[in-house]
């Protein structure tokens, strides 16, 4: 692995691979996944339902452990880890963005982006002005005080990535982002995520089954079956 010497690298995954058990077989999600991600890439994985997207985001994310390889981020050893050193790296260091928003019903959209600073002990007052400033760089500093009901999907998903960036991760790994999206909703998303890749430096991998996004990302894989396989042109 060349995390440890390319300060460029952010993510190194070497021969990764994840085997779930059912019963009495086993079930192969991913099958030696190579991949190196450079810090500020705007990286999209395309792949069919039950290809492997979501494992291999979980295992990026720390919330799985693959079943072989190596895995390195920002130069954290994901696999030999202890659970504790996991929660902490991934609570300091990943930001998630779902198809579905996963904002909790009952908070507004500023107690929503503010939740991971809270939780990561910072103060209401220090955590509502990071999270206000975070909302403004996503448009939506006026509906702070709504509730999610309240909001269009688009602005849930604008809270949702609010969130998601607000503790100042260095990668963000987005599942589906515009899946449950009209079509310029979805635009207006993606639109939104390549800005913030840009502005902030931050490194965004999304998986995906929409192929438009195929043509904003600097690099961009297919995964089917759990082989990972770079597309052309990237």
């Amino acid at each position: 692995m060349t995390n440890g010497t390319d300060p460029s690298i952010l993510i190194e995954a070497v021969g990764l691979g994840k085997i779930y058990k059912r019963g009495d077989d086993d079930i192969t999600a991913l099958r030696d996944v190579s991949l190196s991600v450079r810090r500020g890439n705007f990286l999209v994985i395309v792949g069919p339902s039950g290809s492997g997207k979501s494992t291999f985001l979980h295992l990026l994310g720390g919330i799985d452990r693959p079943t072989q390889g190596q895995l390195q981020i920002n130069g954290f050893n994901l696999v030999t880890a202890s659970q504790s050193a996991l929660t902490r790296f991934r609570r300091d260091n990943i930001g998630f963005v779902f198809q579905f928003y996963n904002l909790l019903p009952s908070l507004n959209a500023l107690d929503n982006v503010c939740l991971p600073l809270l939780a990561g002990g910072l103060s209401w007052k220090t955590s509502r002005q990071r999270g206000t400033a975070m909302l403004e760089q996503v448009g939506l500093a006026h509906r702070g005080k709504h509730k999610p009901a309240q909001l269009s999907g688009g602005e849930q998903q604008r809270v949702a990535i609010a969130r998601a960036l607000v503790h100042e991760p260095c990668v963000i790994l987005a599942d589906e982002p515009t899946g449950d999206l009209d079509s310029a909703s979805a635009e207006a998303i993606l639109a939104l995520m390549l800005d913030l890749n840009r502005r902030l430096d931050v490194t965004f991998i999304i998986a995906t089954h929409n192929q438009n996004l195929l043509r904003v990302a600097n690099r961009s894989y297919q995964l089917v079956d759990g082989l990972l396989t770079p597309l052309p042109g990237t």
